[in-house]
């Protein structure tokens, strides 16, 4: 209960799976957190229920592609709590019906998830950075993917958003590291937030799962435990990397189950 005393954290997209977790997490460990997104209903409502339990915080409205809200997320995190500590900006976007492969891919599609997906994240920087360094350092957390490190038959434009988050997050790292702010991400692979659950079938699901190294699917607590490590002190001597959280779906030859099988077979037969 003593992880993030005396910090104050402001996490965008929180108000579900990823974020809510992590602002879950983050409050039981004794941090004040601003829980900002564009359901702001649903925002408070997990900020309430956050105080039901004994921590503290506050739910507001955030629009991730709008230059004037970011900046007012910020304002307001360290109007009410008089700092910022901690940064996670966890908003992010994808549209499988318009962001397809490089010939076919909607521009405006492109365009609108290079705005949230990107451009919110060095926004978030951009504003709250100063008020980091006034208050002796800070710790900033990005939310990538693990699109940005392996591609894939569509989503051309959600995967270079998230290429450009694990490198924005090095730059971020190397021109503020001696003030004190460090700044990590974290690449989910597929984690079952409600969103997943929804829109996934349960094939899509299985077939996932037959190239995990792990024999189970990843929920949001493991990518909110993450962040919490990264937000807290345990992480000091951390700063410019992405950690890959995706039950080792990436790790080997993608030819490893399948060759599994073609043994188990030959070997029957």
């Amino acid at each position: 209960m003593e992880r993030m005393n005396g910090k104050v954290a402001l996490i965008t997209g929180g108000a579900s799976g990823i974020g809510l977790s992590a602002a879950s997490l983050m409050a039981k460990e004794g941090a004040k957190v601003v829980i900002a997104d564009f359901n702001v209903d649903g925002a408070k409502a997990a900020a309430e229920n956050i105080k039901a339990q004994g921590g503290e915080a506050v739910g507001i409205f955030l629009d991730a592609g709008d230059e004037v809200s970011i900046q007012e997320a910020v304002e307001f995190t360290v109007k009410q709590y008089g700092m910022i500590a901690v940064l996670f900006n966890n908003v992010g976007l994808t549209n499988l019906k318009k962001d397809l492969d490089a010939v076919h891919v909607d521009l405006d599609e492109w365009d609108r998830l290079m705005n949230v997906n990107l451009k919110s994240v060095l926004l978030g920087c951009r504003f709250a950075i100063p008020h980091m360094i006034e208050a002796g350092g800070g710790s900033i957390i990005n939310t990538a993917s693990m699109a940005g490190f392996a591609s894939d038959a569509v989503r051309v434009a959600y995967g270079a958003s998230k290429a450009g988050v694990v490198n924005l997050t090095k730059y971020i790292a190397t021109q503020y590291g001696k003030h004190n702010i460090r700044c990590n991400g974290v690449a989910p692979g597929l984690i079952l937030t409600p969103a997943a659950k929804n829109n996934m079938p349960p094939q899509v699901l299985d077939l996932f799962a037959k190239y995990n190294a792990l024999p189970y699917h990843g929920e949001p607590d493991d990518i909110g435990h993450t962040v919490l490590f990264l937000a807290s002190e345990e992480s000091k001597f951390i700063t410019g990397q992405t950690i890959q959280v995706e039950g080792g779906h990436y790790i080997a030859n993608p030819t490893v189950p399948d060759f599994e099988q073609f043994m188990k077979a030959a070997q029957s037969g």
